[in-house]
């Protein structure tokens, strides 16, 4: 059977997929985006149940279209945020086909384009554009034995708390997912440690604005990649309860008990690093930092906005970081479970081209590969801090759809006949 053909395929339709679809019927390119399960399926089946968006509505949408139920400085919940993708789907028009997963992509051999193999036959196009994400493949850290008796489960995996059996629960990543999740346990009355890394603990708002808009007055959504290894920032910022800045010493007044990386298990007893004092003094300064920034810049620009000395009062560090736990008995804590709030790895085990370093990360420009006609949508840092961010995968998107109609215009090219010159 002859291949179906397209101009550019897209894979995976969740939030970077659409905004492709989007981009790249404005710029008249004939597209397929192809989804292996539904739209936006990672925030229906891959999200714990009270998930809400880390930004307000105002912020975290595209621009052509805002959210129908929630208020603009609500966080709307997951299911309302996979809903959103659908119906921008609908309203572009975007040629989504659900249900179709991606197997295989690899170069032509002899003439221009792809051959992509799928589960419903094969296409060739002459541009692939991986919009798979970030969150591709959980990591739990081989840290704990199976035969210690506990339920382990990465972050992706978490529900509610119903869902754990009885017990005390050990949350290990206190970034957004782990310090909420965190935060819904102990309110659910379960005894709950939490093992606290590096992160950056930004305000959730102050002097009357939201965390997103100090990001944009102050230009640090346009932030380039701070630098080799650095690509991903554990940030602690939560859009729960109406919105809160996470604050781990209260978290520990409410009886959480704050503990350290985790670092090793032997004997059934879990031992963590040092570090706990540390990485929550790096959190405070963070937070501060912003503080004075937004400061400044009110001052500067003589903005009429409240000030709030509360925000700057940090109170004192608990028993738990004075005096740190380096070592747990599971069995003497009561701990039954533990979720892993991790993080992900990529895996483009699918892409069998020349566009990764020996590591397996895409190597790219603003998400233009080395291999002519692969490109990449939706990672964090893509082209600058904002470019994980709903808002942010929609203006990569376009500067990718731009690239690729720019391309097309050369190999469209055709030199024009050459002229007969009259005889004399």
């Amino acid at each position: 059977m002859t291949p179906e053909t397209t101009n550019t395929l897209v894979v995976g339709g969740g939030q970077a997929g659409i905004a492709m679809s989007e981009h790249l019927a404005k710029n008249g390119i004939d597209h397929i985006v192809l989804e292996r399960h539904r739209i936006a399926e990672r925030w229906r089946s891959e999200r714990w149940d009270s998930l809400v968006a880390n930004g307000p509505a105002w912020h975290d949408r595209f621009p052509g279209m805002e959210f129908s139920a929630s208020a603009p400085d609500a966080f709307p919940g997951k299911e309302e945020v996979a809903d959103y993708f659908v119906d921008y789907a609908k309203m572009i028009g975007a040629p989504v086909r659900c249900g179709v997963e991606v197997t295989h992509v690899r170069r032509n051999d002899g003439r221009p384009g792809f051959r992509v193999e799928t589960s419903a036959g094969v296409i060739e196009a002459q541009n692939v554009v991986a919009a798979t994400g970030p969150f591709q493949r959980p990591v739990i850290p081989q840290i704990v034995p199976e035969e210690a008796g506990v339920v382990q489960m990465h972050s992706t995996a978490y529900r509610n708390p119903e869902q754990l059996p009885e017990g005390a629960v050990l949350v290990v990543g206190a970034g957004s997912s782990g310090s909420q999740i965190a935060d819904e346990l102990l309110s659910a009355g379960r005894k709950t440690y939490l093992s606290v890394g590096p992160h950056d603990r930004p305000p959730r708002s102050y002097r009357g604005r939201d965390f997103t808009w100090w990001l944009g007055v102050l230009g640090k959504w346009d932030l380039s990649t701070p630098g080799p290894g650095t690509e991903h920032v554990t940030i602690a910022v939560s859009g729960a309860n109406g919105g809160q800045t996470v604050d781990f010493r209260r978290l520990a007044a409410r009886g959480m008990v704050l503990v350290g990386r985790t670092e090793a298990c032997e004997g059934g007893k879990l031992r963590f690093a040092a570090d706990l004092a540390g990485n929550i003094d790096h959190g405070d300064r963070n937070y501060l930092s912003v503080l004075d920034e937004a400061d400044a810049y009110v001052a500067r620009n003589g903005l009429d906005l409240p000030e709030e000395p509360a925000a700057r009062e940090i109170g004192p560090d608990p028993d738990c970081v004075t005096d740190p736990i380096c070592e747990l008995d599971l069995a003497e804590a009561g701990i039954t479970s533990i979720i892993w709030a991790t993080g992900f790895t990529l895996d483009y085990g699918w892409l069998d081209v020349d566009a990764f370093d020996t590591g397996g990360k895409p190597r790219h420009q603003r998400g233009v590969s080395p291999e002519p006609g692969v490109y990449f949508v939706g990672l964090p840092w893509l082209s600058r801090r904002g470019s994980s961010f709903i808002w942010g995968v929609w203006h990569d998107a376009k500067f990718i759809a731009d690239h690729i109609a720019t391309r097309q215009t050369y190999l469209d090219y055709r030199p024009a006949p050459c002229r007969e010159t009259a005889e004399a």
